[in-house]
This record gives structure tokens, sequence and C-alpha cells, in this order.
């Protein structure tokens, strides 16, 4: 197996732009800080307008005083759970973490997984108080809670820089973006440009018109057209290279996002590539890649569990596999969720006669239904959602697991009462006489009866309170100290020194 090989000279050693990923929970304003930015820095005429989602764009930035304007690369991916996927097959991607925090909200449930993300990938982390334009914006609340997760601020003594942006008003972004070029340069980040050129797949799908169709990050060395190339799933000789705005490039350049054609598959979103002399030297590194793999895990419900079929459909095999990674991490001792069909693409036909004859529900996260499969949808009942918001997807998933339990009873007690008298026993129904010993009871509460035998207690029925008096008028509660008289109706005779125990039952929403 002959890996392509050069020789590298002292002067090959370069810098190379920063790789930045943008993080934080759902409405803190990534989205809207990412799309500010390529506003700013990348106008509808030089892009012709961004329509194709490849993972990663490129923006251009002089600092104050500078004439040379440095890029910066910034990954899009539904979120930290994409680069879970990558870092899982040992892929190290971004160099750069900004963790966005709304102002006005501080620190939530995916703030907190995104700093354990962050702190797992060992990056640097740029923190960006967003929203600062909002009248409830209290950046101490945002700093001291960042600081109950371990992340000390500059302002706080400590070592993570902080930028006040504003998606919406457009301040504090050249801020931000000088800010990633400070740390880019603290970091030394440098390439080897005479290398054999090595990358990241951070985007796959399958193209109907072009095949199989892959955006390659960039690691190291240089990725031109005719190099034959190979991830650990697939090969191919790169026919075509497009930059991020879709223009056609020759060649690609360290941290360069770039979409390859000429795979002969479909690779797995994380996967490295690396360029090889011979076609035959990359298949055989490919065979080798493919003995490593564990087998696929299928998931087998235990005998009475319910069982939730999932139809996964997503924009690219990015988004697929975060969503894959994280549904099967959802809790399955009490619904097992069975993914039967994980795909990037439209929703089709195949999709929803699947959905239809395995009774699966059909999730979808940036796809269409195309004009046949709404149809036959429609007419066979089969529910197809789609998410824009990866988020909502999960919660959503969530929600179709837990409507499978049943609702947990929880039950609170109220008080106790001894029995001292029966007065009158009729069917199902007794009049008895007692004094409250604990709490307090009230009518049109559930009662156990507790009854003594051989010195231990032991419940020998149930029933409920009709109606309850004191002093021979009618009560709304008794309390400890108390004498008073009740009607009884349950499935049990009540006997002198028995103990009735009163109390409630609330229905609640089970959970995973």
């Amino acid at each position: 197996m002959a890996e392509k090989k050069t020789g590298s000279k002292k002067e090959d050693i370069r810098s190379r732009p920063p790789v930045a990923v943008v993080l934080g929970h759902v409405d803190h304003g990534k989205s809207s800080l990412i799309e500010k930015i390529k506003e700013i820095k990348i106008t509808e005429k030089e892009s012709g307008g961004i329509t194709q989602h490849i993972g990663a764009y490129q923006v251009e930035h002089a600092s104050e005083g500078s004439k040379e304007a440095k890029k910066i690369t910034f990954l899009d991916t539904p979120g930290h759970e994409a680069f879970s996927a990558m870092r899982s097959r040992g892929s190290k991607v971004a160099d750069i973490a900004i963790l966005v925090v709304a102002a006005d909200e501080g620190v939530k449930p995916q703030t907190k997984e995104a700093i354990v993300f962050v702190k797992k990938a060992g990056i640097p982390m740029i923190v960006a108080f967003n929203k600062i334009d909002k009248p409830s914006a209290d950046l101490d609340r945002v700093r001291r809670e960042l600081d109950q997760q371990g992340v000390l601020v500059e302002q706080w003594g400590g070592k993570i820089p902080v930028v006040e942006t504003s998606a919406k008003t457009g301040q504090g972004l050249h801020d931000l973006l000088e800010m990633i070029l400070l740390v880019a340069e603290m970091e030394n980040l440098v390439a080897d440009f005479s290398a054999p050129a090595e990358g990241v797949i951070i985007e796959s799908y399958l193209d109907s018109k072009s095949g199989p169709m892959a955006t390659v990050l960039v690691r190291n060395g240089v990725l031109k057209t005719g190099d034959i190339i190979s991830s650990a799933s697939v090969t191919g000789k790169v026919k075509m290279l497009e930059d991020f705005q879709k223009n056609p490039i020759e060649q690609a350049f360290p941290s360069t996002p770039c979409l390859v054609v000429g795979f002969d598959g479909v690779p797995a979103v994380g996967e490295k590539i690396k360029v090889f002399e011979t076609e035959e030297s990359a298949r055989e590194y490919v065979q080798i890649e493919l003995k490593k793999t564990k087998d696929i895990e299928v998931v087998t419900a235990q005998e009475g569990q319910k069982v939730l079929n999932l139809i996964v459909k997503a924009d690219v095999q990015g988004s697929l596999e975060a969503i894959e990674g994280v549904l099967k991490g959802f809790p399955q001792e009490k619904v097992a969720l069975r993914i039967l069909k994980a795909e990037a693409g439209e929703v089709s036909q195949e999709d929803i006669k699947l959905a239809s004859s395995s009774k699966a529900k059909i999730i979808g996260f940036r796809v269409k239904t195309n004009p046949v499969a709404k149809i036959l949808a429609e007419s066979q009942n089969v529910p197809v959602i789609v998410f824009d918001v990866i988020y909502d997807l999960f919660q959503a998933v969530r929600n179709l697991m837990e409507k499978y339990l049943e609702p947990e009873v929880e039950r609170t007690d109220l008080g106790r009462m001894k029995i001292l008298e029966v007065f009158k026993t009729e069917k199902n129904r007794q009049i008895i006489g007692g004094k409250v010993i604990e709490g307090e009871i009230k009518p049109s509460t559930k009662l156990e009866v507790i009854r003594s035998a051989g010195g231990e207690e032991k419940a020998v029925g149930k029933g409920r309170m009709i109606s309850l008096q004191k002093d021979k008028k009618a009560a709304d509660k008794a309390i400890k100290g108390q004498e008073c008289g009740l009607l009884f109706e349950g499935d049990v005779k009540i006997e002198e020194g028995d103990i009735l125990q009163s109390y409630v039952e609330e229905r609640k929403k089970a959970e995973l």
C-alpha cells in the first residue's frame, strides 16, 4: 500500500487559516450570528447566493492597520452532536470553538453540553455574549453561570476571551473575527503545503445527477483534481473540485472546505481521506480499514417491551449521523427505539411504503417529500414530520417514545385515623367513628385499611371517603387529635382498632 509521498522543506511549513465551530443552546442566535457574518463578509455579488449546503464556508478579514486580509473557515453543521460523530472516528476538525450564549437568558442545557464537548475536544474557546442589544441582557449573571460550569472568562481573572455581539445589529462581529485571528496566531496553526493531501469528510450525500458528493476539509497538503483518494470506506479519483460558493477550483489548500466529485460511494462523515500513488493502493487501504469496522448494533426489544419504529431522513450525511448518534443514546429500558432506515435525501415512496407496513414514524431534518410520496402518505395516512432545528427533532422523538408509557401514579399520604366504633354496615358501605392520630383527613380522598396482626401492620383493603362529619355536622376536614365520623365505601369490612390511611393519587406523564 503506497501513500503518495513528497519531501518536505522548511519553507513548505506555513501558517493556515483557523477552523472555527459555532456552538450553543437552541435560539441563542448561533445561526443568526453565522448569517450576519456571511452578510457582512460574503456579498451576493461575490457568491451569487450560497445555494448549496456543503457544511463550511470561508470569510476574509483584515485587522485594523493591516493591508492583508486573512481567511477564517467556519463549520456549519447541526451542532455539537455532529462534531461528536466526527471525533468518534478520531478526526480533529475544528481549531477554535465559539460558544454563543444569549445575554438575556444565560447558560441553558445545550450550553452545558457544548462546554463539555469543547473540553473533550481540547480546543480553545471564545465566548460570544449574543443579544446584548436586549434591555434584559445581564452580563454579570451570564459570567457567574459560566463560572459555575468551569468557564472562567478574562474579565473575572480567567483565560477565556469574551466578545459582546448582536446578530441583529451586527455589533461586535468585527471584534469576534479579530479575536478568532488572535487566538489562531497564539495557537500557531501550520500545515505542510508540500505533503500529500489529507482531510476530513464533513458532509456527504448522493446526488441524483452527479453521484456521490462529499465536502472535504483539507487539513494538510494540497488536494488537486486528478488525485487518487480514499477514505476508510470508499475510494475515488478527484474529477472536480468546487469551493463553498460553487466555483470550480483546481486545488484546495489546508483549512479549505471543498466539494469533491469522484468518490465511488458515499463516505461517512468524520472519515479521514488520504491521497495515494495508485488506485490499487487506495483500494488496499479500504480493505484494511473495513476489517477494523465493527458490526452494526441491532436493537432487540425485550418480551413485552413497547417498540417505536423510526425512519430517519436528513438533508446530508453529517446531519444524519449526528441525529442517529443522539437517538441511539436515548434511554431504552422502557421503550425500545428501532431505526429501520436512516438515509440522506428526500422522503420517497419507498419510505412511505416501509412506514405503512411496519407502523413506523417518519422523521425528517431539513428535507422535502417528493410529490408522489406526499400523495401516497396522505392516502395511507402516514405522517411525515420534518424539522429545521435538530433540538426540536430530538424532543419530538422523546415525546413519541413517552406516549407508549403508562402514566405514573404518584401517591401522597395525608393522615391516619384510628377506628373507635363501627355504627352501621350495609353492603359495601359503612358508617364509622374514630380519632385522627396523624396529619389530616378529608372527604373524597382514598383510604387504605390497615389492620394489626401479630404485632405487624398489614394493608387488608382499600376504599374511599364519601362524607365526613364532626359534632354531627358536615366538615371539610379533621385534623390530628379530633374525633369524627365518616361514610366509607370499599372492598373490605372495617373493624374496631383498624387504621385508615388517607391519601391522594396524581397521574403524571411518564418519562424515559
